[in-house]
């Protein structure tokens, strides 16, 4: 993890995280914290309680993940053949 996190980056951190629509690799790209540097901060920033429902509710969200969201959104059958 990064030597020092400013309360203001912490809270952008915090914030980003709960936005359904900001995937993982959009919070690197603004903040360079990784997946599981997101997730450390959010367990030891929130309370018990809270990181466990937004672990429940990251964890149900396809937009959270690039990947898994470009995947949903790609047609099965490019072609429309059946």
């Amino acid at each position: 993890m990064k030597a020092k996190i400013h309360a203001d980056q912490i809270s952008l951190v915090i914030r980003l995280a709960w936005e359904d629509r900001t995937s993982f690799e959009e919070i690197k790209e603004r903040t360079g914290l990784v997946e599981r540097e997101v997730i450390a901060i959010m367990r030891r920033e929130l309370k018990p309680s809270s990181f466990t429902m937004w672990r429940k509710r990251v964890g149900g969200r396809v937009t959270k993940h690039r990947k898994l969201l470009e995947r949903r959104l790609k047609p099965s059958n490019p072609e429309g053949l059946e």
